[in-house]
């Protein structure tokens, strides 16, 4: 696992008239601070990335559809550099990314209908605070 990723479960209620997802509460223990929430779509077997932020950590979760993201952690001073994570979270594997500052993320729309993240930023956008990269940037076979 990549130093500072934390993954986990989120509570999903059932009920006969509509799904409940948890997401993201002050009292979690990887919540750091609120900046943003904003909604992405990727489109099946679209690839999004490579990104990384300097300041910003993400909380990544996926409500509706299917996402394939791939973690790279080329921080030198890290336990974890050189370490790749692929994680998919969906409705099925209902699950919240939080991604440490200075870590690489892509991802891929492998849901064959909508494919939908909400990012729940610590800090607000500010596009000097992150590096994008093309895909060839860092090896990863797709």
């Amino acid at each position: 696992m990549i130093d500072g990723i934390v993954i986990t479960r989120l509570k999903r209620i059932l009920n006969e008239k509509g799904d409940i997802y948890h997401a993201l509460k002050n009292s979690d223990e990887s919540f750091s601070s609120f900046g943003e929430a904003y909604f992405s779509s990727v489109h099946l077997d679209d690839i999004k990335g490579w990104k990384k932020h300097t300041k910003m950590i993400l909380n990544l979760v996926v409500p509706v559809g299917s996402i394939r993201f791939v973690f790279y952690d080329d921080r030198y001073e890290s336990n974890s550099y050189g370490e790749y994570v692929d994680v998919i979270a969906s409705p099925d594997n209902y699950v919240r990314l939080t991604v440490p500052a200075g870590v690489w993320v892509a991802f891929q729309g492998v849901g064959s209908g909508l494919n939908l993240l909400l990012n729940i930023a610590s800090i607000e956008h500010d596009p000097s605070e992150s590096i994008s990269e093309a895909l060839s940037y860092i090896p990863y076979k797709w």
